[in-house]
């Protein structure tokens, strides 16, 4: 039972630095529009809001109603394995500075980011989302969340990067970064 309480504390900070992210997110977005920014593809973002919900609410309640059992050697690999999706998304911010968002607006004429982790790969804070959409769950065994949302999550990142990249493609310059940060 007391694990079941640390799992959910545990998902309670995640969820609040979900909240702080929208904080940052609504900041650049107020940025990038100032400046004559776009945005795209908006059909998706409920979902994608609704699918990361889904993520807390979903790990927290299978944990809780089918009993999972917190399993050390998953948990304590699992738990390093959110610590260092946290990292990496918060990388990707500071990284991206005002081009970062959880929406995709393209602010015409921005240069492609091309330095921190954006130098390796052209969507990092999507390795983040992966990672964490499986692991945060298994910290606790809550298998059938991380089974659910890593479908659901691929389905989405499919048209989430479909519509990103399309946004560089359009400008005729080149634009903001990925991961939400076209702006």
């Amino acid at each position: 039972m007391t694990s079941q309480w640390l799992f959910t504390g545990l998902v309670v900070l995640v969820g609040l630095e979900r909240v702080a992210e929208l904080v940052v997110s609504k900041r650049h977005a107020a940025w990038a529009f100032s400046r004559g920014g776009v945005e795209l593809g908006q059909s998706h973002y409920p979902f994608m809001v609704g699918l990361h919900t889904g993520l807390l609410v979903g790990a927290v309640a299978e944990v809780w109603v089918a009993d999972r059992p917190f399993v050390p050697v998953l948990g304590w690999v699992m738990l390093a394995l959110v610590v260092a999706s946290q990292a990496l998304r918060w990388w990707c911010i500071t990284t991206l500075g005002n081009q970062w968002n959880t929406r995709v607006i393209v602010v015409p004429g921005l240069s492609l980011v091309r330095r921190g982790p954006y130098r390796l790969i052209p969507h990092p804070n999507y390795v983040a989302v992966v990672v964490e959409g499986f692991a945060l769950p298994l910290v606790h065994t809550a298998w059938l969340t991380a089974l659910v949302f890593t479908v659901a999550n691929a389905a989405l990142l499919t048209v989430r990067i479909r519509v990103e990249n399309a946004a560089l493609r359009e400008i005729a310059s080149p634009v903001g970064a990925s991961d939400g940060a076209v702006a």
